[in-house]
């Protein structure tokens, strides 16, 4: 794989400098790519090489996960370019291509595009027009994947028509997380787990992604998207369809977006006179204020949710998902509750921590000691962050994924058709709360969110688990 040219428009923007760049150091000074690489960043800045190679220096440094040193970082800057254009004019691109012939790099492309997503089609139509998009070159793309379904649609198209089928990959990089990933070998590798992973035995699954900041530069993206759009939509429903998927005939691509879509089609509608039995929507106290949001906005900055499936295997079971900006930590967690098993017993939790810490927790109950028949709740917990090894071995998401598309392993990208089966679930909640609820409650920054997401539990019988609490038993 070392032979790629990964060319990276929006170089110079905060994705590349934070994650994608950092991403590709790694790899190189793991070896997995090597000096027949080529990395082209784009963007509209008078760069020269040295000016891109002293800008990206700094962000290497404080983000790259392999120790920074000059000697790698001398090495790796020669495997780095910077090519100035305007991406939105398609004239601009026939530059590009004679840019290609000059250097001899006609093969092997990979496209990131690590821009707004308005830019998309330009960015495709301006590759195809000017035959950019050689027989085996790939795309990588990030979310959100259009705006709506028809926005989604229209961009599929456009990419199809430039671009073999295969070589599309729609990235979500919390499929590259190590515990996202570890949710199938927990499953399906374990047989304490593999044969209770049903409505018999689980009360209820929560899925959290919280987020200490809020929208920052991404103001004026965030508020036409939201928190639904931004996270359920994609990640949480991603790691929703993983939980619950049958296992798999095989652990492919092919056989695990299958067993994905089959979930993401098997959610159950909400019936929309009670919408407000199952979704609540909220913006934090200073949203309006942020930098390019509208000031009477009316955008979600935190969503929680209740999810049905219509299968046999979770019927009745509650799928609880909770997102949010400018909360009190920045955490992604999985809490499976079992069924207690008597009057007297708590349910037995298993806990799945995502981010920024990285380890499983398993709480069950014995009888305390020194008495006569007092239950109490033990743990039992691997912190595989709290590893130094691991913390420096453990690939962070995009030099994950990134590495994946050089192996054409699409098995941790989105599928076109479970994008387009979320996309036609979303549309349908968001109309019904538009016309049936509308509500918008506020919460204050740094705290866990609304009170009233609570009381969305409390219908149920159930209330939100404190993860940190359990983790300290």
């Amino acid at each position: 794989m070392n032979n790629h040219v990964i060319v990276i428009f929006g170089g110079t923007g905060d994705l590349a400098y934070r994650k994608l760049l950092p991403a590709l150091y790694n790899l190189y000074a793991l070896g997995t790519i090597d000096d027949a690489c080529t990395v082209i960043g784009i963007g509209r800045k008078d760069y020269t090489k040295q000016n891109y190679l002293d800008t990206i220096q700094a962000w290497i440094k404080q983000y790259a996960r392999i120790a920074y040193s000059e000697e790698k970082f001398q090495a790796f800057s020669n495997i780095i370019n910077y090519y100035r254009m305007d991406i939105e004019n398609a004239k601009e691109y026939q530059g590009l291509n004679n840019y290609y012939e000059a250097n001899n790099i006609l093969e092997n492309h990979i496209y990131y595009y690590a821009v707004a997503p308005r830019f998309f089609i330009p960015i495709t139509n301006g590759l195809k027009q000017c035959n950019c998009c050689f027989l085996n070159a790939k795309v990588i793309v990030e979310k959100p994947f259009g705006e709506n379904l028809e926005a989604a649609t229209q961009l599929n198209k456009e990419l199809s028509d430039a671009f073999r089928s295969q070589n599309i990959y729609h990235i979500d990089h919390y499929l590259g997380k190590e515990m996202v990933q570890n949710i199938l070998n927990i499953r399906f590798s374990n047989a304490i787990f593999s044969g209770i992973w049903h409505k018999d035995f689980i009360e209820n699954i929560q899925i959290n992604a919280f987020e200490s900041g809020g929208v920052e530069s991404r103001g004026g993206y965030y508020d036409q998207s939201g928190a639904f759009k931004d996270m359920v939509q994609n990640h949480l429903f991603q790691i929703l369809s993983i939980l619950a998927m049958e296992e798999p005939k095989a652990f492919t691509s092919d056989f695990i977006h299958e067993a994905q879509s089959k979930v993401l089609s098997e959610l159950k509608p909400i019936n929309p006179e009670n919408i407000d039995d199952c979704l609540l929507m909220a913006q934090y106290n200073g949203y309006k204020e942020e930098k390019n949001v509208s000031p009477d906005s009316k955008t979600e900055t935190y969503v929680a949710m209740k999810v049905m499936l219509e299968n046999e295997r979770w019927r009745d079971v509650p799928f609880y998902i909770r997102t949010g900006k400018k909360l009190c930590n920045r955490e992604s967690e999985v809490i499976i509750q079992f069924k207690a098993t008597g009057e007297n017993t708590e349910g037995n939790l298993l806990i799945i921590k995502i981010q920024p810490d990285e380890g499983i927790y398993l709480s069950f109950n014995i009888k305390k000691p020194g008495t006569v028949n007092e239950i109490q709740k033990v743990k039992m917990d691997f912190c595989q962050s709290c590893v130094l090894e691991n913390r420096i071995n453990t690939p962070e998401a995009y030099e994950r994924l990134l590495k994946a598309c050089m192996d054409s392993d699409k098995s941790w990208f989105s599928d076109w058709t479970q994008i387009v089966t979320s996309w036609n679930y979303v549309n349908e909640v968001l109309k019904n709360y538009k016309t049936y609820s509308n509500k918008l409650y506020t919460y204050q920054t740094n705290t866990i969110g609304p009170k009233e997401a609570d009381l969305l539990l409390e219908k149920y019988n159930h209330i939100w688990i404190d993860a940190n609490s359990v983790a300290v038993l």
